[in-house]
């Protein structure tokens, strides 16, 4: 199995309410992903992170192998979602991946 971790950072020029309804988004948009791609285990969007917090929010996914991870990266429901809900609100993205 893969593990894919993506931490973002939104725009500072969005507001303290623009960036809930952001998040709400990017989460709603993300996990329903959930049984629509091949290979995908498990997606989950956490947004509340505590005062310590440096970023907004975080993506924990799971897939079945590095290749299935792949497929995701180009499936055009994945990608509408990121192109619409993620990249225009984004100012910072790291990502780790990694075998468990």
């Amino acid at each position: 199995m893969v593990k894919h971790v993506i931490v973002w950072t939104l725009k500072d020029e969005l507001s303290a309410d623009e960036k809930v309804q952001v998040k709400q988004g990017i989460k709603e948009g993300l996990e329903g992903l959930q049984g629509k791609i091949p290979g995908l285990l498990e997606i989950k969007v956490y947004t509340d992170g505590l005062e310590s917090s440096n970023a907004d929010l975080i993506l924990d996914s799971t897939f079945e192998s590095a290749e299935a991870l792949n497929g995701y990266s180009v499936h055009p429901d994945h990608v509408a979602v990121a192109q619409g809900k993620v990249r225009p609100y984004t100012k910072l993205r790291s990502c780790f991946d990694y075998e468990v």
